[in-house]
């Protein structure tokens, strides 16, 4: 075999080397296979009172041995979670289904609820609470970064019903949106606008 035949052989392991790592790279930063997976999350709409077992009944001789019998203290109705607003999700990059709910909770905390949600799965997706208009097409794919935001955490899952709570202090006068935004790449899956 001729030199260059020696030659040869170090420069294609060196560049089968570089191809599997640039497409092990490729394939952690775009996580492909998720397009082919689905993740179901259904959560119940946090804060409704579980039932409470009701007191047992005193026996004819506890009623008895006591003195006249005081009428029952009412128990106070507790509150039930309340729709400040919600919305409907749009497509961005991927197909986007489903409704959104701001709600404030019996304890005056406030959750974002996604309900038959349907997207796509992907790399890095996280709930935002933004400040930015919902707008069709491409032209709302980017602008959820804009301005102001809260990220409420990564998505549970791409189907099904979800709460994902809003942090204690937020402003939510100025909130007046939820994205499904890939963190990753700086893109909007779908985004729904509060009304």
């Amino acid at each position: 075999m001729g030199r260059g035949g020696r030659r040869r052989g170090p420069l294609v392991a060196g560049i089968l080397v570089v191809a599997v790592a640039l497409a092990g790279v490729g394939l952690y930063w775009f996580q492909p296979w998720k397009l082919w997976q689905d993740e179901t999350v259904q959560e119940a709409l946090p804060g409704l009172a579980a039932p409470t077992s009701a007191a047992p009944e005193p026996t004819v001789s506890e009623a008895a041995e006591s003195a006249p019998a005081a009428k029952p203290t009412p128990k106070p109705t507790p509150q039930a979670p309340r729709t400040l607003s919600r919305g409907t999700l749009i497509s961005h990059e991927h197909t986007t289904t489903g409704t959104v709910q701001l709600i404030r909770l019996p304890d005056g905390s406030h959750t974002v609820r996604l309900e038959n949600l349907d997207t796509s799965n992907g790399p890095d997706l996280r709930v935002w609470l933004t400040d930015a208009p919902v707008k069709e097409g491409k032209a709302g794919w980017h602008v959820f970064d804009d301005g102001k935001y809260v990220s409420l955490g990564k998505l549970k899952g791409n189907k099904g019903d979800q709460n994902y709570t809003v942090p204690a202090g937020t402003d939510l006068t100025s909130l007046t949106s939820v994205a499904i935004w890939c963190d990753r790449f700086d893109v909007s899956f779908g985004a729904a606008a509060l009304a």
